[in-house]
């Protein structure tokens, strides 16, 4: 008799992140002022989907990519989900819109 094994998959964890009506705009500014942080903000526009932390390829290290993308989502400018052993990062452009009409068409267009 063939016996099945049920293999339990663990859902998508969604790290913490601030309200809509609790982001601070000096936050964002603040999370949108450094230049690294500006360059994953702007990879993640233009790929329109997530991307796992690891697909970036920034001009840093690791645990320093890793302070950035908490900045930047403790701000509330990104969402990240652990999805077994990646995190995967995207854009909260219609949160920010919705809190701060123009800031991020402004800072993405700024050169």
């Amino acid at each position: 008799m063939d016996s099945m094994i049920e293999v339990a998959v663990d859902s998508p964890v969604l790290l913490p992140e601030p309200a809509p009506e609790a982001m601070r705009l000096e936050a964002v500014l603040s999370a949108l002022g450094d230049p690294v942080r500006l360059l994953i903000v702007r990879q993640l526009h233009q790929a329109g989907t997530p991307k796992a932390c690891g697909s970036f390829g920034l001009p840093v290290g690791k645990s320093t990519a890793s302070h950035h993308f908490k900045v930047l989502r403790e701000a509330g400018v990104l969402r990240q989900r652990v999805e077994g052993r990646e995190r995967h990062s995207e854009l909260r452009a219609e949160d920010l819109e919705k809190r701060f009409p123009g800031l991020l068409d402004s800072v993405l267009g700024a050169r």
